[in-house]
């Protein structure tokens, strides 16, 4: 068994890294679904589709746990395929296997509040209110998932998603530092124009995101916090599988890396991303 980790494309090996650095002795799968990507654009339907395509391939391949390292499959497609397909799956299979997402670790680490926490709903005008910026995809922004979740934990963290259209798909491609820095200035300069002043923290909402950190961090007032998706998650996966050890997760140590797209040796965004060159096999 191992721990099965899915993204759209190549961003979510930035918490790919962050899970194998937490659990090194297990055992690990990662799948792009490169031939499909980006999701950020996609309709509703389709997401959640491709996204329980990307778990069967992970379960038959040995998975016991799928982590959706994807921000636009986590807010889009985890509640339907939990509510709708998992339980039937788990019978088909008759194992223990379970999908979890990417987004309920980052809005403990957002509010600084357990997820079961409900706020107290009160009255009086709240004078002192945290901004919180989100920089995600067009599908992301449009679930309103970041906005809702963290409405009902904190009353004094307003949240403002701004969705950077095309952002990931250059990313995933390798386009110029000249370009990204173009499209994420115009992003952060939206979202101040829609607030009437920078965030006063902000959160990558697309693991693509990641490898361009530095200009989001260049284009924010100079020590503006950005949320770490790759090390909340991390953290939640660990006190999770504390928590329910009925899914094994494998103990050797076990890398293999899988694709919908092109097999072989990948290109150089992806060393960004890992740390050092890959090889992904075909998924089948």
């Amino acid at each position: 068994m191992a721990i099965g980790v899915f993204d759209s494309g190549v961003g979510g090996l930035s918490i790919h890294r962050a899970l194998v650095d937490r659990i090194p002795e297990a055992d690990f799968i990662y799948l792009g679904d490169q031939k499909h990507a980006p999701y950020g654009e996609r309709s509703g339907e389709e997401i959640v589709e491709l996204t329980r395509q990307g778990c069967e391939i992970l379960f038959n391949a040995g998975a016991s746990i799928v982590v959706l390292a994807c921000n636009t499959a986590s807010a889009v497609a985890l509640r339907r395929l939990q509510s709708t397909w998992l339980a039937d799956y788990r019978k088909s299979v008759g194992r223990p296997v379970n999908v979890l997402g990417i987004i309920v670790p980052t809005i403990e680490a957002a509010t600084g509040l357990p997820w079961e926490h409900e706020a107290e709903r009160r009255g009086a005008k709240i004078e002192n209110v945290d901004v919180l910026g989100i920089f995600c995809t067009t599908a992301t922004a449009r679930s309103r998932v970041y906005e809702i979740e963290i409405d009902k934990r904190r009353q004094d963290l307003a949240v403002f998603t701004e969705p950077c259209i095309g952002l990931a798909g250059m990313i995933e491609a390798g386009e110029s530092e000249e370009k990204l820095r173009a499209v994420v200035d115009s992003r952060v300069q939206a979202l101040k124009t829609r607030i009437g002043r920078y965030p006063d923290r902000a959160i990558l909402g697309c693991t693509h995101y990641e490898i361009i950190g530095d200009l989001f961090r260049d284009a924010l007032p100079e020590g503006t916090p950005l949320i770490h998706q790759p090390s909340s998650v991390a953290s939640a996966l660990e006190r999770y599988l504390e928590r329910h050890s009925k899914f094994t997760v494998g103990v050797s140590g076990r890398r293999l890396f899988l694709t919908t797209g092109n097999a072989g040796k990948q290109p150089k965004i992806v060393d960004a991303f890992w740390g050092a060159p890959l090889t992904f096999e075909i998924a089948t």
